[in-house]
């Protein structure tokens, strides 16, 4: 059983956000996005580079994954 912060959490210490936000304010990064903007985006694209991922839908399938139930002996299957 994981105790401790992921690896991308540790990463994601690193980042300075306030910094981050405002050189995203400064060239409107923000502007006119509907679902994810900047912030969330990089965090995708560190997730995909600290898991090795090759594609966008690569990326897609990994973070819509369910964790394995820990008292079972098979995944949890998918709830669309």
């Amino acid at each position: 059983m994981n105790l401790g912060k992921t690896l991308f959490a540790q990463v994601m210490e690193f980042v300075p956000w306030k910094t981050f936000g405002r050189i995203i304010d400064r060239h409107q990064g923000d502007t006119s996005v509907r679902t994810l903007g900047c912030a969330d985006l990089f965090r995708v694209m560190v997730f995909a580079q600290l898991t090795w991922r090759e594609s966008l839908r690569d990326i897609e399938a990994c973070l819509a994954a369910k964790p394995i139930d820990p008292n079972q002996n098979h995944p949890t299957p998918p709830t669309n």
